[in-house]
């Protein structure tokens, strides 16, 4: 979040009486926006797309939903805002509240108004996501998998890199190296 609210990838939207879904065919598959009436847990498992909890509104009165609101919660770092690489604060303490509607004029358009809450920032950032829909009743989903060519590596709680020649590098200044005991040290001559 936000950046797999963005619509870059197919999303699918999935709605029942408790949850809705929304499918995104890249890193983590599946959104629940939970939508009967839970409070906030007392702990979060912090995942990339966060805890969802939402409510379907009638904004114009007339008698049926067509706005649902949500706020997300409980971030798995490190994350960034979009594809440019602006990191998100390193606290993953970031609050996400949308407003996901249908055009009124344009029943083929779905907008997605996502404000973001967050210590890296001086005010709250606000950015609405236009989404058009495929018309089409079997789209195609194309297979994303992001392990081939993937240079993070995680060794216990701790995020390193793989350099482009193959070697474990630390991810941020002043990191201790992994616990090698398992491994004998050979010097090299």
């Amino acid at each position: 979040m936000p950046l797999i609210a963005y619509g870059f990838q197919p999303m699918e939207f999935i709605v029942t009486p408790e949850t809705t879904y929304v499918l995104v065919d890249w890193v983590e598959h599946t959104r629940r926006i939970y939508t009967d009436g839970r409070d906030w847990p007392k702990e979060i498992v912090p995942t990339l797309v966060g805890y969802s909890i939402g409510k379907w509104v009638d904004t114009d009165g007339d008698g049926r939903y067509d706005t649902l609101e949500v706020e997300t919660r409980g971030f798995k770092g490190p994350r960034h805002y979009d594809a440019s690489g602006l990191p998100l604060h390193h606290d993953n303490e970031s609050v996400f509240k949308e407003r996901i509607y249908r055009d009124k004029t344009n029943p083929s358009v779905m907008h997605d108004q996502i404000t973001v809450y967050d210590h890296a920032l001086t005010r709250p950032w606000t950015v609405t996501r236009n989404l058009d829909r495929n018309p089409d009743p079997k789209p195609q989903w194309d297979e994303f998998i992001c392990a081939e060519g993937n240079s993070h590596v995680k060794i216990a709680k701790d995020n390193y890199f793989l350099s482009a020649d193959g070697l474990l590098m630390p991810a941020h200044k002043g990191q201790q190296p992994p616990d090698m005991r398992y491994f004998k040290q050979t010097t090299r001559n």
